[in-house]
């Protein structure tokens, strides 16, 4: 009996993984594509960023993120020009990625075949990648700006990815149901078009998917699975992982010396020239004395100023 039991379970174990992996980049594959990250990953070898990384991303500007990451050659990392669901608000997150290209329909058959649950039955392919959504993930996906007959998510895909990550997606083509989508609480979006139609109509395959959680391209940037998304102000930036937290220790150091610059401003203790240009010992001094002061009430958390402190001579 108890080997029956095994058997079953392991065939069980056998249908759900069969649709996750199809299309699916390997972990070894995975691993060799992101040589620069040192930290955790998800089972499948994907970049796990901290959750306290991604919390702290959320005040992080496009201007502070880009020059980090210009700095350090990474130059085609931000996409803008898009239409947005819950513009105000800041997106955030790991990329799971997809990709999708104009249907063929002898890839597309051999690609449901092995996407078979153990019963037989094939999901619909757009669903494969959402299924491994989990919690602080993004869907980031190429479809290739497919505009009608092209919507693979509208609002029944979207509360799905919504329940199973809390975050919304970026979406390289027309999207359906933007109402319904709009209903969503923190559906934060960011997508290229509106159509009310639906891909792959009956009798018209037009799209066909050929990567999960594979290099993928969003505009001009090749993202990675495991980039740190960062959507904001109608533009989206894709963070390398392993540069995820100096963009956010940039950002926060920035934001304090702004603070105190402005702060000093308003007191007509330094003119605009000394805050502008390279600060003195004097001003960097009083910045540092300033920052002791103030430890516990800054929008930084207190360890990381306290860190921040240990390094400086002033």
């Amino acid at each position: 009996m108890k080997q029956v039991f095994v058997l079953a379970i392991g065939l069980l174990m056998t249908g759900l993984t069969s649709v996750s992996v199809a299309q699916q980049i390997s972990k070894e594959e995975l691993i060799f594509l992101t040589p620069d990250w040192k930290g955790e990953r998800f089972p499948d070898g994907r970049p796990k960023v901290p959750d306290a990384i991604l919390k702290r991303m959320k005040l992080v500007t496009h201007e502070e993120a880009w020059a980090v990451m210009k700095g350090e050659k990474y130059r085609y990392q931000f996409a803008g020009d898009w239409q947005t669901i819950n513009p105000d608000s800041v997106l955030v997150g790991r990329a799971l990625t997809a990709t999708f290209m104009p249907g063929r329909p002898d890839v597309h058959r051999v690609t449901d075949e092995k996407g078979h649950t153990k019963d037989g039955r094939v999901k619909s392919q757009n669903a494969w990648p959402i299924d491994m959504l989990v919690k602080g993930d993004v869907y980031v996906v190429d479809q290739f700006g497919m505009h009608e007959d092209g919507p693979t998510i509208g609002d029944n895909l979207g509360n799905s990815i919504y329940a199973k990550t809390g975050n919304g997606i970026v979406y390289e083509g027309a999207v359906r149901d933007v109402a319904g989508l709009k209903e969503i609480g923190g559906f934060t979006s960011y997508f290229r078009s509106y159509h009310p139609s639906h891909h792959n109509p009956e009798g018209d395959l037009n799209t066909t998917l050929v990567g999960i959680n594979r290099p993928t391209r969003i505009g001009k940037v090749m993202v990675m699975p495991g980039d740190v998304v960062l959507g904001r102000n109608g533009g989206v930036a894709f963070i390398p992982p392993h540069l995820a937290e100096k963009v956010v220790k940039t950002s926060e150091i920035i934001r304090l010396r702004d603070m105190f610059g402005h702060l000093r401003l308003r007191e007509q203790k330094y003119t605009p020239g000394q805050i502008d240009s390279r600060w003195s010992d004097e001003i960097e001094k009083d910045f540092s004395k300033w920052l002791n002061d103030h430890v516990s009430e800054l929008p930084v958390p207190k360890e990381q100023i306290q860190d921040y402190l240990k390094t400086r001579t002033w």
